[in-house]
């Protein structure tokens, strides 16, 4: 949180704390301040709500005054110091509360304490000084607040937060109509091309050549439409990211703006943001599976949590009054070393689509070794008492966008990818997937595993190699909060930056064992942040290994020279990160090209 050398704040005011009404005051004041000096209206929101958190949770605290100063400089930012001579401090919960929201940083000691808020300035608006005079001009007119006030001024905040969540839905839902408009017409054009090739198949010699013609011509679309899927799905991913960011920000904020029917709707918004989420990756999965960048990477699997984890994940979604869901519990589970997110996504397919197609009866998940033709395989099987599959339709099923026919389709939505994405990657974990059905009585999926995988696999053994300081770089909220448990295993302790241009200056001052670098973010983007960490002599040698979502095609290999390694986000565990840590300990810093260790679509 510290600011560069030689660069003085400049204070605008002073605020003492020692009541509730206080804080409204403090929040008041936040928000004003920050809308005079520029702050986008989400960000005021931002920093109102985390300085009136604090306060309250600084309620008790002997001479407790909050402190305006703005910094000026080439990344000019407003600075909030809440200093205390005696108590116990902000709790936990108010900190962490604030740290989602704003930049943090507590120094408790005691007999006295600080609470720094920082919150950048707009680099490119007015000159310092000039932000400060229309500071001053909103301050002295500034006129206290009330309860009433406060709580007025918080349901606007959460219905022009609302308005504009709304805004990014429908913008997705247009997207969404352009996708499936485009789709078509791909899959139109490639019956199309495949019905010219069986004509020219059935034609005379003196015909091939045209024949060859067309093949040429059908593999350019196949082609064409995977790296579709690929370019398509990544794309949707930064506005759903942003329905799922705002809605779960709105749920989690503790307010009484919201009533009790508008939390259902925010939370209808979040359900369908996370469904579509998913199906995008399904899509961008399949897209990968194709093209074959998609591999596994083997590691051990505690087969109790990983069935654990799928109760959690399943537990209320699809659920019905009539149906029974029940996931078996090993106590003795047998030894497996696989892809455990290959794994999930498998089982969580089957046992959706069970869920979605039975009214009554029981969807159970049952484990048991059997012998198979090469040893002992271990079988997983999803068993339900839906509405079943006729004969004539068990093969199609596998058929990607295939849908069987009926009432019972109706109400459920789908792409008609789960199954055959399901048994794609059963087969890329070195087992089998089979389908048996009944109409009327059920239906069950058996994936056959072995339970080690084909070759010896070095990457489960690597030693997990922790460092003592980590910077992760990246404007994906919901990212950083989804890796956290996988950096703890690996760092004493792991700083996280959400804007590319405060990257630099975070190495800097950490001073870090390794970073780990989104490349794509609105402000700086990655390639640029690679290249000022090689252009600086103090900052050349410390490792970077970029995380990305982005595909292989997509990225420009000639600016990632300076990376050690480049790593997909869905790829992304501790054993993996320990192994690029330990293999490049010992590399030359500024020389070596990136490792390409992200063969699932290497970024």
């Amino acid at each position: 949180m510290s600011r560069p050398a030689g660069t003085v704040a400049v204070h605008l005011l002073t605020v003492a704390v020692a009541s509730e009404q206080d804080t409204f005051v403090l929040r008041r004041v936040g928000r004003s301040v920050a809308e005079a000096l520029g702050v986008e209206t989400q960000d005021q929101v931002r920093l109102a709500t985390a300085l009136s958190e604090l306060g309250r949770g600084l309620l008790g605290s002997t001479a407790l005054t909050v402190e305006f100063t703005v910094s000026p400089g080439e990344n000019p930012a407003l600075l909030v110091n809440l200093h205390w001579q005696d108590g116990p401090g902000p709790s936990p919960e108010s900190l962490d509360a604030a740290a989602r929201l704003v930049q943090v940083s507590h120094d408790h000691r005691p007999s006295a304490g600080r609470v720094l808020v920082e919150q950048q300035l707009p680099v490119h608006g007015p000159t310092v000084p000039a932000l400060m005079e229309r500071a001053r001009e909103v301050l002295s007119s500034h006129s206290g607040s009330s309860v009433s006030e406060d709580s007025r001024a918080q349901t606007r905040d959460l219905i022009a937060a609302l308005e504009e969540s709304r805004a990014q839905r429908e913008e997705l839902h247009r997207l969404n109509r352009e996708l499936e408009e485009t789709n078509r017409g791909v899959m139109a054009l490639y019956s199309e091309l495949s019905t010219e090739l069986e004509e020219t198949n059935r034609g005379v010699v003196a015909l091939y050549a045209e024949l060859d013609e067309k093949s040429d011509q059908l593999r350019e679309a196949s082609e064409a439409k995977t790296r579709f899927w690929a370019n398509v799905s990544h794309e949707l991913r930064t506005p759903v990211n942003a329905v799922v960011g705002l809605a779960r920000l709105l749920l989690d904020t503790d307010s009484e703006g919201l009533d009790a029917e508008q939390r259902r709707q925010v939370a209808l918004i979040s359900a369908s943001g996370n469904t579509l989420l998913a199906l995008v990756d399904e899509l961008l999965d399949v897209a990968k599976a194709e093209s074959g960048r998609l591999d596994p990477h083997w590691a051990p699997v505690d087969l109790r949590a990983m069935l654990g984890e799928l109760r959690g994940i399943l537990r209320g979604v699809g659920a019905k009054e009539d149906v029974e869901l029940a996931i078996v519990d090993p106590e003795d589970a047998p030894a497996l070393v696989s892809d455990e997110v290959m794994l999930i996504r498998v089982l969580r397919n089957l046992l959706s689509n069970s869920l979605k197609f039975t009214e009554r009866g029981t969807v159970a998940l049952d484990l048991a070794v059997e012998a198979g033709g090469a040893g002992e395989e271990l079988v997983l099987t999803v068993r339900d008492t839906g509405v079943g599959i006729t004969q004539d339709q068990q093969d199609r099923v596998f058929e990607e966008f295939y849908q069987v026919r009926g009432p019972h389709q109706r109400g459920h939505s789908g792409t008609g990818l789960g199954l055959p994405y399901a048994r794609r990657l059963t087969e890329l974990l070195g087992g089998t997937l089979t389908l048996t059905s009944t109409p009327g009585q059920g239906t069950s999926v058996a994936v056959r595993l072995p339970p080690a995988p084909p070759a010896p696999v070095e990457e489960a053994a690597e030693r997990l190699a922790r460092v003592a300081v980590l910077v992760t770089v990246d404007d994906d909220d919901a990212f950083r909060s989804s890796l956290r448990p996988v950096l703890a295993e690996l760092a004493e302790r792991v700083v996280e930056v959400a804007e590319g241009g405060l990257a630099v200056g975070a190495v800097r001052r950490e001073n870090p064992d390794a970073v780990l670098l989104d490349l794509h973010m609105p402000d700086v983007d990655g390639y640029q942040v690679l290249a000022e960490l090689a252009a600086d002599p103090r900052l050349r040698d410390i490792p970077v290994i970029v995380v990305t979502s982005a595909t292989t095609d997509a990225l420009e290999h000639e600016r990632l020279g300076h990376a050690r390694a480049v790593l997909e986000k869905s790829t992304l565990s501790a054993p993996r990160l320990a192994a690029v840590f330990h293999r490049e300990a010992g590399a030359r810093p500024a020389a070596d090209p990136p490792a390409r260790t992200g063969e699932r679509g290497e970024g």
